[in-house]
């Protein structure tokens, strides 16, 4: 049996949820060249193969391989189905949720749903990671201190900064502080 190598990167394409355009763009090749080798119209050597695949990402061996594909990556998450890290973090003073949008294996941004009891802080000891972090405040105060600057910020507040340079949040209110926030690379 010959291997179908247009219908299978189709296939491959479409669970990643990529339009022809988007996999040239992402792989550095024309969207016809996409097109022909999925038409079975032109029949790519490995390393123009090889350049498609790198847009998706999977290697050669995946591509060819006769197991059925993984599941395509999540995109849209419930409520229910973020991930609780509060629970592995020391240090922490005080009700401290942190909730991960996704599984981070094939990721290069964290995406959080951080909540802070009245009271409860990221520790006396202070953070300070390789990262760059923004958020908004959803609700409630919180007070950023970001090496010798402190800010409080309120509903609609925001903040972004090099997190090697040594932050702590902390609720100084007496309500609970729900804010969004975002981290490239992942820290937590």
């Amino acid at each position: 049996m010959e291997f179908d190598v247009g219908a299978r990167l189709k296939q491959i394409r479409e669970q990643h949820g990529l339009s022809q355009r988007a996999l040239a763009q992402r792989a550095g090749v024309t969207n016809g060249t996409i097109s022909l080798i999925e038409q079975n119209r032109s029949s790519p050597s490995v390393s123009s193969l090889r350049k498609v695949l790198q847009g998706i990402p999977m290697t050669l061996a995946e591509f060819f391989s006769s197991d059925d594909l993984p599941p395509p990556e999540q995109i849209f998450f419930k409520g229910d189905e973020l991930i609780e890290l509060a629970g592995e973090l020391k240090g922490t003073v005080g009700q401290v949720s942190f909730r991960q949008v996704g599984d981070l294996r094939s990721r290069n941004l964290q995406i959080l749903h951080e909540r802070y009891a009245p009271g409860a802080d990221t520790g006396r000891t202070m953070l300070q990671h390789e990262s760059e972090e923004g958020g908004i405040v959803i609700k409630g105060q919180i007070e950023l201190t970001v090496g010798d600057r402190k800010q409080l910020l309120g509903p609609g507040d925001a903040y972004f900064f090099d997190s090697r340079v040594p932050h702590r949040f902390r609720n100084v209110g007496d309500i609970e502080c729900e804010l969004i926030s975002a981290c490239t690379p992942p820290y937590l």
